[in-house]
């Protein structure tokens, strides 16, 4: 639909909106914004995390093949758009396993990460495994919960005996040459273009795996297209920078902030560069 079409704007995401410039001016931006469902925690032995059970096989190849048949129906409803890509020389550069860092944004925007990598992807015989909060591999149900289950997700739990779970198969999975996506910032804050200060897990995770990490920033604009909540659907640029890799002369605790600061610098520059403005936020 076009600009000059009425829809009147989703309550809920005006509410959302009024709640990020809220957490916002208080700095705390790892907090969730989302109204999720209730969640209960993850059990031990209930995630495979590295797919050895044949059950979780073919559940992940019935899962990906809907999900990519889905994000092509969302790209082709424009429901997102992929407008603009750079730097994919910089995903091609890095052999083996590695962590891949994106703002995190709309649900879609790990579809996007994904339909930049597939090519990659597809040739190296890998998967991009994202990791998520356990209550939405625990709680959601129909189609994105069925997502949130089966395509290579690895839900990331309090619960100490599953968080050694999940330790061990990210150990693995970067060992057999594996991608594997985490969003630094934590929660997700619905379209909102700043980046936000980061966390230390992805870090800490490349630190103790000696493993790089590929930052990627998504700036958007406005479409001329109105979705079905009142607002422009946006316009992805997603930018690819070049890998940065723990140095073996530092720490595990060096390491991870010296790559968290180059992966928020990185960020920062994107969002400077495409917006052409200094990021500031609105803190009281």
């Amino acid at each position: 639909m076009k600009k000059n079409v009425t829809i009147e704007k989703s309550p809920d995401r005006l509410a959302i909106i009024e709640k990020i410039k809220e957490y916002e001016k208080n700095g705390w931006f790892d907090k969730d914004v989302e109204n999720d469902p209730p969640t209960r925690p993850l059990k031990e032995g209930e995630c495979d995390f590295t797919q050895k059970k044949l059950s979780t096989k073919i559940a992940t190849k019935i899962a990906n093949f809907i999900g990519r048949r889905y994000i092509d129906k969302q790209l082709k409803n424009k429901t997102f758009i992929i407008k603009e890509v750079k730097g994919l020389e910089n995903l091609e550069a890095v052999k083996g396993g590695a962590f891949i860092t994106c703002n995190h944004f709309n649900v879609c925007d790990n579809f996007a990460v994904y339909k930049v990598m597939q090519p990659y992807l597809d040739r190296e015989k890998r998967c991009l495994y994202k990791v998520i909060r356990e209550g939405n591999y625990t709680s959601f149900t129909g189609l994105y919960g069925y997502f949130f289950r089966h395509c290579n997700t690895l839900p990331l739990s309090e619960n100490f005996n599953t968080l050694k779970e999940f330790y061990a198969g990210v150990k693995e999975l970067i060992a057999r040459g594996e991608k594997i996506l985490i969003y630094p910032e934590q929660g997700m804050w619905w379209n909102y273009k700043k980046p936000r200060p980061l966390k230390d897990g992805a870090f800490n995770l490349a630190a103790k795996y000696n493993a790089p990490v590929i930052p990627f920033f998504i700036t958007m604009t406005d479409s001329d297209i109105i979705g079905a909540d009142g607002f422009p659907v946006q316009e992805y640029h997603i930018t690819i920078m070049p890998a940065v890799y723990p140095d073996e002369n530092k720490t595990i605790r060096e390491n991870s902030a010296a790559l968290k600061e180059k992966n928020y610098s990185a960020w920062v520059k994107t969002y400077e560069d495409f917006y052409g403005k200094k990021l500031s936020y609105e803190e009281e």
